[in-house]
């Protein structure tokens, strides 16, 4: 239903382009945009007071139809100063108007997030926001936009994880520290879904539900906001930590095919990207702008080579075994590898679209949205022969390397209707999207079926749907120096689905073994390294958010500007709750401002975290254990262990900060925040010791639930440093950046489960996760030289260091004996500061053809190595699984070439 959406709009934009508005114009105007360098094409040119506008071609020429009359003429292009220009035109003129614009800096680019009146600038607002402009986008030398933001913004951070199950298809993202699911994403302006699959393994963001960033193709994307504020009172639910904008491009007459190569120096990793973008004119009003993507990435592996056993727990005996089957060759792996073990292969397409045109007098249609589709395939622990729980010998007498196949579906549609209307703008809309995640095992089995087992199961998936209808009015007032009023709406209805595997992924065969004592002992259930999702498990829920909001902005006088906001919220599931935020701006004078915020938010529990249930394959220190997550409609959680119900996440967030303007060339900017979020969702660790009873209906050897367990306090701070100027002949722009932060967990309530104790409930590792897993702090510097026909880019990324704390070793006692050095002493490690250094030298042929060649990581700096052998599971894991700064793919080098037709 919602492809035939899609191409309905896409059928009826084709008609109005070949049928165009027939508004006898009966003058034009034309002329090109241009800076001292060159012609810039994709320059907006707007008629103020109208709907007309239109965008520059390749050759930065525009030209426009009008009626006689006197008109205000205004060009613009992001990252240059706007300028603006009256005419007189008449019957039968063709007038010519050139623009010559001036680069300008991020500070004084008007943004919409954090205000529902005029876009304000960085030194207008009352609250920090960071721009990504096109320049840095469509520069940068990574191909994903989780990646390209990781080395761009210090407050966001996302890196690949590694065997996760289907976290290696959709990387966390984070904001200040924070959780995936506490930052809001937009597309333009509106509410971005989720992904439908929860992160339950033992990664950043574990519990927790984040949009998935790289089903969004870059080539889409004109710039990015980002509010570094709490914003719930504003855009609701899950806005604690910030909001970030994603605008997409609405250019016209001018197409571009982005093609890219890329490879890691080690030889594996070779990625392939292909884009194309291009957009039409509807009218003298509209435009359709549209965008296919491809991108190919190989694996990466980075696994070391694997100490332990393969066929016996007898050194001599294993030894002559692994010499007799010539087992390293079996594997499929180089050298001594028996696992993959870095990012994994994924194959991603996308086709998007951003849309608008006049439907009627004072009202434009819009619309936007897209399908993305990708292919992963990831790989799981090594199960070697001498594990007879889980191999089958006579299907795999060497053991065998699963696989899984992760198939995700991704798609979005908004429309809206935005004018005018006494007065007053309103803006309506409704988006339609889902989230779909299928789950395909192969080269495994499923121990408890022996021979009869399949080597390729079926195991079900997760299905996320969000439909969202909007209602926005605004106004200005002449009150004093001005009054803004803005109010609205939101009914958001979301659907979450558990889908069950093949019965051969989960069914019990009830197939035994003889253990090395002689007793016989069942095998494990399921399909290895993803058991199926069982029909008992399967479930549909939907659930209702409506809310209603009320804006204000006043500026008393001229220097200041004070904004208040107020959010209802009512939850089917969790009832009312009610969010406000005052901030205030500053103006020293025209180039420095102070500001402050404070704000009350809260994030209501995601579906997935309600209804979530699961057995999964977990493997820790080496040994291998069925994991159930238990949903809050269980008997097990609400009768055994008394879990408390699901209540929303509360914030308080306070900021203080400044920023300036010097001489047209120098912008510095400084923010401080304090958030204190109460009652936080986690996942806890496995309930085991005391509950085997309990637990042996379900076939698992422990259970892990959600519940409010913690509070936390987050404090941190920002600043950016941004240099523009000519440089000789050239043009030089620099920027660093820099995000220091810490958060600290301030309670763990003990009484959210009465039954259990608090070392099961959240354990050291689990605090540390909060604590101290992201870097705590990050410094990015951006720098760019462009002369002639040259253009030198520069990024460099200064990663703090991270903690990962053992859960066991808080106590000495449980310490171990470290192969490396022969001393016995705790897992814990602390993983260093790091410095990441991009390079990318560009030419520009003719106007229409640039190619480029870079190089990422060009000093091939890794994270730090385990220093404890009990760490690397038998030497396959050099570097950490756990806590991640940038990912273990080293140096990587590529080349890319740019039509711009």
């Amino acid at each position: 239903m919602r492809i035939k959406i899609c191409l309905y709009l896409l059928t009826l934009t084709s008609f109005l382009l070949g049928h165009s508005i027939t508004a006898q114009n009966k003058a034009s105007l034309s002329g090109t945009v241009s800076d001292e360098f060159g012609k810039l094409p994709g320059a907006r040119i707007s008629v103020e007071g109208t709907n007309i506008q239109t965008t520059t071609n390749i050759d930065g020429f525009y030209s426009l139809n009008l009626e006689e009359g006197s008109y205000v003429i205004t060009a613009s292009f992001i990252m240059y100063q706007t300028k603006s220009v009256s005419i007189t035109i008449k019957v039968g003129d063709a007038l010519i108007k050139d623009f010559i614009l001036e680069t300008g800096l991020s500070a004084d680019e008007p943004v919409s997030l954090g205000t529902r009146s005029k876009p304000q600038s960085s030194l207008e607002t009352t609250v920090p926001i960071e721009i990504i402009t096109p320049e840095q986008i469509s520069g940068s030398t990574h191909f994903e936009l989780s990646e390209i933001l990781h080395y761009l913004s210090p407050s966001f951070h996302s890196t690949h994880q590694t065997i996760s199950d289907g976290t290696d298809h959709i990387d966390p993202v984070t904001l200040r520290g924070l959780g995936p699911d506490q930052v809001l994403i937009l597309i333009n302006g509106k509410r971005r879904h989720t992904s439908s699959m929860l992160n339950v393994n033992g990664t950043i963001g574990r519990g927790s539900v984040g949009t998935d960033f790289n089903a969004i193709p870059v080539s889409s994307i004109d710039y990015i906001e980002i509010l570094r504020d709490g914003a719930t009172p504003q855009y609701g639910s899950d806005a604690i930590a910030g909001v970030i904008n994603i605008i997409l491009k609405n250019q016209t007459d001018v197409i571009h095919i982005d093609s890219r190569i890329k490879t890691n120096i080690e030889g594996d990793g070779v990625t392939s990207y292909f884009s194309a973008n291009f957009g039409l004119k509807v009218g003298n009003t509209g435009f359709i702008n549209i965008t296919g993507e491809f991108r190919d990435r190989k694996a990466t592996n980075r696994a070391g080579h694997y100490t332990g056993p393969v066929y016996s727990q007898d050194e001599t005996e294993d030894a002559a075994l692994i010499k007799q089957n010539n087992f390293f060759a079996q594997t499929g792996y180089n050298d001594k590898q028996v696992m993959e073990i870095g990012s994994a292969a994924v194959r991603n397409s996308a086709i998007y679209f951003n849309g608008e045109f006049l439907m009627f007098k004072k009202a434009n249609l819009y619309f936007f949205g897209g399908r993305n589709s990708r292919e992963g395939a990831s790989a799981g622990f090594y199960r070697f022969p001498f594990e007879k729980d889980r191999v089958t010998e006579e299907l795999f007498p060497n053991g065998f390397s699963p696989k899984i196949i992760t198939n995700i579906q991704d798609n979005a549609l908004t429309i809206g209707l935005k004018g005018q209307k006494n007065d007053w703008n309103l803006d309506f809309s409704h988006s339609i999207e889902n989230n779909n995640i299928d789950f395909t095992v192969s080269n495994s089995n499923n121990a408890s079926l022996g021979v009869r087992s399949p080597k390729t199961f079926k195991s079900g998936g997760y299905l996320y749907k969000l439909n969202t209808t909007n209602i926005d009015l605004d106004k200005e007032f002449d009150v004093l120096e001005g009054l803004s009023v803005a109010f609205g709406g939101e009914l958001r209805v979301e659907g979450y689905e558990i889908i069950s595997g093949e019965e051969d992924s989960y069914i019990n065969g009830g197939e035994t073994y003889i253990d090395e004592n002689g007793v016989e002992q069942p095998r494990l259930i399921g399909a290895q390294v993803f058991p199926g999702i069982q029909p008992s498990d399967e479930l549909i829920r939907i659930r209702s958010n409506a809310s209603g909001y009320i804006d204000l902005e006043l500026k008393p006088l001229e220097p200041f500007l004070f904004k208040a906001a107020y959010r209802f919220e009512s939850n089917n599931d969790f009832g009312e709750n009610s969010v406000w935020k005052l901030s205030g701006r500053y103006l020293l004078n025209k180039n420095i401002s102070f500001r402050s915020s404070y704000s009350t938010g809260f994030r209501a529990p995601s579906l997935h975290q309600v209804y979530f249930q699961k057995i999964s394959t977990q493997y820790f220190d080496g040994d291998i254990s069925q994991v159930g997550t238990f949903n809050h409609e269980s008997s097990l959680i609400t009768d055994v262990f008394k879990v408390n119900q699901l209540t929303p996440e509360l914030s308080k967030h306070f900021s203080l900060g400044w920023s300036s303007k010097f001489k047209n060339k120098y912008t510095f900017a400084f923010d401080y925040y304090n958030i204190n979020i109460n009652d936080r969702i986690i996942l806890s660790g496995g309930f085991s010791t005391g509950y085997e009873a309990q637990l042996a209906p379900y076939e698992v050897s422990a259970a892990q639930f959600f519940v409010n367990a913690i509070d936390s306090n987050t404090n941190g701070f920002e600043a950016s440093f941004i240099y523009q100027d000519k440089l000789g002949s050239g043009l030089f722009n620099g920027q660093v950046a820099t995000n220091f932060t810490k958060t600290k967990v301030t309670n763990v309530n003990e009484n959210s489960v009465e039954n259990g104790d608090l070392e099961s409930l959240f354990n050291r590792e689990e605090r540390s996760r909060v604590e101290s897993a992201q870097p705590n702090f990050k410094i990015n510097s951006y720098f760019q030289y462009e002369i002639h026909n040259f253009k030198f880019n520069l990024v460099g990324t200064y990663f703090g260091s991270l903690d990962y704390l053992h859960p066991d070793d808080g106590d000495p006692n449980n310490w171990q004996l470290n192969k490396y050095n022969g001393r016995v002493e705790t897992r814990d490690q602390r993983f260093k500061p790091k410095f990441i250094t991009d390079l990318a030298v560009s030419y520009r042929f003719v106007n229409f053809l640039e190619a480029t060649a870079g190089c990422n990581n060009i000093f091939n700096i890794y994270p730090d190595k385990h220093r404890h052998s009990g760490n690397t599971n038998n030497g396959s894991f050099i570097y950490s699984r756990r806590v991640q700064q940038f990912g273990v793919s080293g140096a990587n080098c590529f080349f890319k070439i740019l039509l711009r037709l």
